[in-house]
Parts: structure tokens; C-alpha cells; sequence
């Protein structure tokens, strides 16, 4: 599968997971908060940063009718507009410079999420190594084309999409320009539950596509993140805050610092364990292997007895004839006298 290279990190199973903090709303309209979470997000290990770039405006209509409300099903949001949800939660524009050189300069990534073309053209003059596309914009055509000619790297998250809409999208982007792009799967619920989770999707988009997959988790805690891992995913991308007892409106679902620097270390650790095809003793085994069992003389045996049940046995450590010939070897003649704690050879036979 083809490496991707985002900034100064190479992607790909060779190396270990990208693990992305995303911000979101949970700067709480403070500048100072948001800058505090990228000090937290380096500080837990995270390699990149990601926040999104949008204005109320830009994201829906100033209506308080039914379709343009939050659903009452929505335990997060309900009773708010879509225009108040984003007007609470965007990030302002003005920020966005600060936000990135603080990231630069305690080596992440920062990247964002543009909504529309106006978003799209700020976030390329202040130079982002790649793009994301959320999961309730991946079936936007006109909106991925347009992201998808800058030709920088692309991470799209596939919630709720069909494999239909995933393959339009992917093919929407590489006739644009983009010769690189990750897919996350995600489901789109917040927070996401560990049952609908449905990771053996990430290997299998990962044979269809044949690119780069990864996953986009909104589930509490690290072990969807780390299951993940051993399934293949190269990129994590997980919601961060400060507190969650501070709020915020993704703050539900985000870790705190000390769970996401888990999360990094886990998912390290993850893919560190996935190794090779590795069959039969490793380096670092060969000191294990005297605890093995092998077979050895029980009782002192004089030059011309024969083996038997009583005087040879199988024992631990593992420097004689393996268990496996026990049976071949009873009643078979010894030509030397052997005390108790030989271990048998083939040298003792013949």
C-alpha cells in the first residue's frame, strides 16, 4: 500500500499510527483555551492538530423552523438551531494563524477542515500540508473537487456514506488532482458506541481502495483507537479537551490530556506488537528456551542398561533430546555409564 507523506511524517504501515487531536468547539470562544489545547495536544504526543474552518453563515440558514433545529433525539445539542450550534462552536477566523504557528513550533501538524470555497482559499494562504473532509460534507462533489485541485493530501471520513458515494467521492478527487488521500472510518455518532463501531470495515476499504485507511473515533476511551491498529489503521483522528467537566460542545466525547497521551502510547504500542510472520524461537526467546521440557536421566545408568520409564524422563530445562522421541528411545541401550542429570543426545546411542 502506498506511504503517505503529510508534513515531515511519513503514513503508512511501516510506521507508527498518525494521531491527530482535534479541537473542534472545544475552545470554548477562548483563544487562550485554544492555544492552551495545542500545549496539552503536543504534550500528550499527538503529531498533528486539527481544527475547522467554517463560519455560521457558511454552514446553514439562520432559521428557527423545524428542519434547521437540532433533533430532540440528539441528547448533545437538542434545543439549539444548527445556525446557534456553529455559531457557538466555530473557530474564528482571526485565530487560525496563532493556533497554527503554536503548533509548528511544538512540531505538530496543523491542518483543518474547510466547509466551503471561501474557508478553503484562507486555509491555503496559510500554507496546510493536507486537508480534511468531514463525514457530513464527503457527498459535497462540488466542495471535494474544489479541495481536491490544490493537490495536497486529503483525509476523508466515510460516515454514512455508501460505498457508492465513497467510491464517487474518491473518484471525484483523484480526476481533481489529488494523488494522495487517506479515508477514516467513522460513524457519525456522538459519542459513537463501541457495537456500531464496525472496525473490520478499515481493512476491507483499505483492499477496495488501496490507499491508506484509518479511523476517526468518537467512541469513550482508547480501545476502539488501539483495535484499530491491529486491523490496520495508520491514522487516528480523536476529539481533545482540557476537561470534560469544563464543557464544550464536543467535550462528551473528547479525551483529556492524559488519555490521549494513553492513547498515543497504546496505539504506538499496538502497532510495535503487530511485527511479522514470526514462527519458532525469536532472539529475544533464546534465554526462555531452558525452561522448555526435553529429556533427561532420572537415575544413574550403568554402560549397557537400557532406558525405561523410571530412569528417564521428561523434565525441564530444554537441553537434551526433545519429548517428541520418548517413546523411540525406551528400550534403547546406553553405551556409557550416565548420571542422573544427563541430558539425552543421539551421541549417547549410537
Amino acid at each position: 500500500m502506498k506511504e503517505i507523506t503529510i508534513g515531515n511524517r511519513r503514513i503508512g504501515s511501516g510506521h507508527p499510527p498518525f494521531v491527530i487531536a482535534e479541537m473542534s468547539g472545544n475552545h470554548n470562544k477562548s483563544l487562550d483555551r485554544a492555544l492552551e489545547l495545542v500545549k496539552a495536544a503536543a504534550r500528550a504526543g499527538a503529531h498533528a492538530f486539527k481544527i475547522q474552518t467554517y463560519t455560521p453563515e457558511t454552514m446553514t440558514l439562520n432559521l428557527q423552523s423545524k428542519d434547521f433545529m437540532v433533533a430532540e433525539s440528539n441528547a448533545l445539542w437538542k434545543g439549539k438551531s444548527l445556525f446557534e450550534l456553529y455559531q457557538e462552536a466555530y473557530t474564528p477566523w482571526e485565530w487560525h494563524e496563532q493556533i497554527f504557528d503554536a503548533c509548528r513550533a511544538l512540531g505538530m501538524i496543523p491542518f483543518s477542515t474547510p466547509f466551503d470555497e471561501t474557508s478553503l482559499e484562507f486555509l491555503e494562504s496559510l500554507g496546510v500540508d493536507c486537508y480534511k473532509i468531514a463525514s457530513f460534507e464527503n457527498n459535497d462533489i462540488p466542495l471535494l473537487r474544489k479541495v481536491a485541485s490544490k493537490g495536497k493530501p486529503m483525509i476523508i471520513s466515510t460516515g454514512m456514506a455508501s460505498l457508492g458515494e465513497i467510491e464517487q467521492a474518491v473518484q471525484t478527487i483523484t480526476g481533481a488532482g489529488c494523488k494522495e488521500y487517506i479515508l477514516l472510518k467513522c460513524t457519525s455518532s456522538y459519542p459513537a458506541s463501541p457495537e456500531h463501531s464496525n472496525l473490520n470495515t478499515i481493512p476491507y476499504l483499505r483492499d477496495v481502495f488501496h490507499c491508506q485507511v484509518g479511523l476517526s473515533d468518537h467512541t469513550l476511551g482508547v480501545g476502539a483507537a488501539v483495535a484499530s491498529v491491529a486491523l490496520g489503521s495508520t491514522v487516528i483522528e480523536k476529539h481533545f479537551t482540557l476537561n470534560r467537566e469544563e464543557g464544550g460542545v464536543d467535550s462528551a466525547f473528547s479525551l483529556e490530556p492524559a488519555e490521549f497521551a494513553s492513547l498515543v502510547q497504546e496505539t504506538d504500542t499496538a502497532w510495535k506488537a503487530l511485527g511479522g510472520v514470526s514462527i519458532g524461537p525469536s532472539k529475544e526467546e533464546e534465554k526462555s528456551l531452558q525452561f522448555r521440557r526435553s529429556l533427561y536421566i532420572a537415575k544413574d545408568i550403568k554402560a549397557g542398561e537400557v532406558l525405561t520409564r523410571d530412569n528417564m524422563k521428561v523434565v525441564r530445562p530444554g537441553y537434551g533430546l526433545a519429548p517428541g522421541y520418548y517413546d523411540l528411545l525406551l528400550g534403547k541401550q546406553m553405551k556409557t555409564n550416565l548420571p542422573m542429570g544427563t541430558p539425552l543426545s543421539w551421541e549417547l546411542l549410537l
